[in-house]
């Protein structure tokens, strides 16, 4: 089976489990770093993989624009062109479509936009979208999707969710007429905090048994305790047997909590973010209590205790602080690598005591 259920927590909705792809299996719940425009953004190929990560998520819609379906096939698809022998998600480019809200147009079929880079016109459908994941040689290609916006009112949430549902559905027709595909597909579950819309959603894409289901439409403007009252109510319902992807989250605590509630992969530009401007995340506890320092304040200029206790305990705050001032781009890589390897940390920590019946 490509998932495999190992352990449901007796403490909470935690589960531990193993994702197969066509670049090795994973053990979940895990972390994606965020490769946008197929790199991690100041690190190599080599440091994710000294990191630990064994897979990277990549964005469908930057890919197609530049450097180009053309460049990539040429190259013998993404891990190949990136030089990235684990496993790869892309996203379908819908929530880059969608917010481009005065450069786009939602049709029937698909939708149209154009492109922030030239201002050339494009068609993106849940085919296009298929074809386009198939050539970047994803290892799990998202479904095509409407993300309405946080303020949306509920009529243009209802109506995100029905398009959502005829896109999938003519997706799975396009799936179904693959031949010896290792390509994993997962539906996006619409429906923004409406509790009834959020159910139709899921009822719809589960009928049509795709291979994973994420959620979409969180963390873009709701409350933290409206995140997780949607994720109490949706997880329990979604499929035991298949993989919950959780997409853009989050904070540290908004992935334990969601862990906690079910959830199995997640995704997000925070430690990659924050690291450019200087904020660090440290010392996590046992209780998953943890700090976060700004670099670049001035009582770390004379701080030349070590940046963390692993990966960066050869370099002290200090000479972090000064790279940062001084505008060294060697600063940004550091902090970088000290923020995915916390982050990264903080899924092996979860996986441990879900196995140990801690968590």
């Amino acid at each position: 089976m490509m998932f495999k259920l190992l352990k449901q927590s007796k403490k909470s909705s935690a589960r531990l489990g193993q994702l197969k792809t066509a670049h090795g299996t994973l053990s979940t719940p895990f972390f994606m770093p965020i490769a946008t425009k197929a790199a991690v953004k100041n690190l190599t190929a080599d440091d994710i993989k000294v990191l630990g990560s064994k897979i990277l998520l990549s964005n469908t819609y930057h890919l197609y624009l530049t450097p180009g379906m053309e460049v990539i096939k040429a190259a013998g698809g993404l891990h190949q062109f990136m030089d990235w022998q684990g496993a790869i998600l892309t996203d379908s480019g819908g929530f880059q479509v969608f917010s481009l809200s005065k450069i786009r147009k939602i049709l029937p079929g698909g939708v149209q936009f154009r492109s922030h880079l030239d201002g050339s016109t494009h068609l993106l459908t849940p085919k296009k979208v298929l074809e386009i994941q198939r050539i970047i040689g994803s290892d799990i290609a998202m479904i095509l999707d409407v993300c309405p916006s946080a303020k949306a009112g509920h009529e243009e949430v209802a109506e995100a969710v029905k398009m959502t549902t005829q896109w999938a559905k003519k997706a799975e027709k396009e799936i179904n007429k693959q031949k010896n595909n290792k390509q994993l597909h997962f539906a996006i579950i619409q429906g923004s905090v409406d509790k009834d819309l959020r159910s139709q959603s899921l009822a719809d894409l589960k009928a049509l048994k795709f291979d994973g289901y994420a959620i979409g439409g969180l963390a873009v403007g709701e409350t933290n305790q409206e995140m997780y009252e949607v994720l109490d109510y949706l997880a329990p319902e979604m499929p035991a047997d298949k993989p919950r992807y959780l997409m853009g989250v989050g904070t540290p605590e908004n992935i334990v909590q969601a862990v906690k509630r079910g959830v199995d992969m997640f995704d997000c530009v925070i430690p990659t973010r924050e690291a450019r401007h200087g904020r660090l995340y440290i010392n996590l506890s046992k209780s998953y209590k943890y700090e976060t320092i700004n670099i670049t304040n001035s009582k770390f200029k004379k701080d030349f205790s070590s940046i963390n206790k692993t990966n960066l305990k050869q370099y002290s705050k200090g000479y972090l602080h000064h790279l940062f001032k001084t505008g060294e781009p060697l600063g940004m890589r550091l902090a970088t690598l000290n923020n995915l390897e916390f982050y990264l940390r903080l899924m092996e920590r979860l996986q441990t005591d879900i196995k140990n019946n801690k968590f």
